[in-house]
């Protein structure tokens, strides 16, 4: 393990860095919240810096992004590494090209800053709409829940891809990971060159189509076989999360931080957990240890892993105590039983005791909730999560509810206490008020950044602003202090 280098990024740049070093083509289109990474690997290019592999990677902005996509699916089948980096509308241009991709086991990695699509109306702000429309596309999809995550996350799907001929939608929370800044570990370019398996690179090469070893591609299929074929790729998907697990187990090794594609924190004998992924994860874990501390018995299942969907994983992660569950979602889906994640538990623990398992002795209640739509709110709090748990005590939970709006209208929001707080002793807590384009959240990146760079305190900052930009009133929020934070959310109780 070689000496651990601290940086103070954001997400975006953690994302951008990785890709970078490991892909030979990007091509990029720009978009609110993933701009950033793709302005950073072009400055990067333009400075000479190079890969693992030693080139330059060559990056090209086209016209849209499904001129991305297009260059990108290009890219792919000369054999080339290639990357790009693109949210909402802009993801959903890029689908018919993300069809093509998987249906032809071609290794990808595209990099989201997910974001609200633009319903009743366009919002610029972060939730999972994006990524949720895009599970019908073949393609695994690994969410990163913070920013050391996100840097972390962006190699192992690279090394995952590589392994499983499977394309990575690699994703996170769009400005609420991708813009906050947090002091992480940097991956040095040895530990990639530890991870990417040359003999992998030389087999997606060899597979990229030359002249010099003609292959036949893209093909129209008849009735009499396109069934069959399509049905061919299941082993490829079958052996996949064993792959990804495999992959986390060797990043274990090389850096010590260790990942599972379904990740459980709390107690041991807990009777109710939430399940969720995305930033909300860091402060549903901050709650639950407050909540456990007071006696209770609740837990957190992280999914890591959203496609291929494994079962066996998910089950053995859930202690065999609980009997009640929560499933929380960054989405709508309008005329549906429920949402993707509430579908995909219900359908797996359903599975699971009409196969004979005798994991759970008895149907779990198991109910779900949206929260955060639009990045509302910028951060589900503690005082929200802990109303999540307090709904699993009652005998019938409310099912399909909303936490963080006051719903008068259909009645779906579960009410919760504004005045309950967790500790947050050891840990120094400063807003800063501006007006847009005064320079208040430039002078206050560069304070988070000096105080994570130069000291040993662990430092987070985040920036509210709005897209009216100039004018409009900025909050910077600053965090920082010796113990760790997982607080994704505004400050609270400020200090300064």
């Amino acid at each position: 393990m070689s000496q651990k280098q601290m940086v103070t990024i954001d997400g975006n740049t953690a994302a951008a860095y990785v890709a970078h070093a490991t892909n030979e083509v990007i091509a990029i289109y720009p978009i609110t919240p993933s701009s950033p990474m793709g302005e950073l690997s072009d400055i990067y290019s333009a400075n000479g810096r190079k890969n693992i592999y030693g080139t330059v990677p060559d990056v090209v902005e086209m016209q849209s992004e499904g001129g991305a996509s297009g260059a990108v699916h290009g890219a792919l089948t000369t054999g080339a590494l290639t990357t790009t980096f693109t949210a909402s509308q802009g993801l959903l241009l890029m689908l018919p090209n993300m069809y093509k991709i998987s249906g032809e086991l071609t290794s990808a990695v595209f990099h989201i800053a997910a974001r609200a699509l633009a319903n009743q109306a366009l919002s610029i702000f972060g939730d999972h709409t994006d990524v949720m429309s895009a599970r019908t596309t073949g393609w695994a999809m690994l969410s990163s829940n913070n920013v050391q995550e996100v840097m972390d996350f962006a190699l192992i799907s690279q090394a995952a891809t590589l392994e499983t001929r499977i394309p990575f939608l690699h994703f996170f929370d769009g400005f609420r990971t991708s813009h906050e800044i947090r002091k992480v570990e940097e991956i040095p370019y040895e530990i990639m060159q530890e991870m990417i398996d040359d003999k992998l690179v030389q087999a997606h090469r060899a597979r990229g189509l030359n002249p010099e070893n003609p292959m036949i591609r893209g093909t129209s299929q008849n009735p009499d076989v396109f069934f069959a074929a399509r049905e061919s790729v299941n082993r490829y998907y079958n052996a996949t999360p064993d792959a990804v697990q495999k992959c986390m187990d060797k990043f274990a090794k090389l850096t010590g931080r260790e990942y599972k594609l379904f990740e459980y924190f709390g107690s041991a004998k807990a009777d109710r957990i939430i399940i969720l992924m995305g930033s909300a994860a860091d402060t549903v874990e901050e709650t639950v240890e407050t909540l456990n501390a007071a006696g209770e018995n609740v837990g957190i299942l992280k999914v890591r892993l959203f496609r291929p969907f494994s079962i066996a994983h998910l089950v053995a992660a859930i202690p065999d105590s609980v009997s009640k569950i929560a499933v929380l979602e960054m989405t709508k889906e309008p005329g549906s039983l429920g949402e993707p994640l509430y579908e995909d538990i219900r359908t797996a623990v359903g599975e699971e005791m009409s196969g004979g398992s005798a994991k759970f002795k008895t149907y779990p209640k198991i109910v779900g909730g949206r929260f955060g739509l639009g990045l509302q709110n910028h951060g589900v709090t503690p005082a929200m999560i802990k109303s999540v748990y307090d709904n699993l005590k009652a005998e019938h939970p409310k099912n399909h509810f909303t936490i963080g709006i006051i719903d008068d209208v259909t009645n779906t929001s579960l009410p919760w206490d504004p005045e309950w707080l967790v500790d947050t002793s050891g840990v120094h807590q400063a807003m800063f008020y501006g007006l847009g384009s005064d320079g208040t959240v430039g002078a206050n990146k560069n304070s988070i950044k000096i105080i994570g760079d130069s000291t040993d305190n662990a430092a987070q900052g985040y920036f509210v602003y709005d897209s009216k930009k100039a004018g409009a009133i900025t909050v910077s929020h600053l965090r920082f202090g010796k113990k760790k934070i997982k607080s994704a959310y505004l400050i609270q109780n400020a200090d300064f």
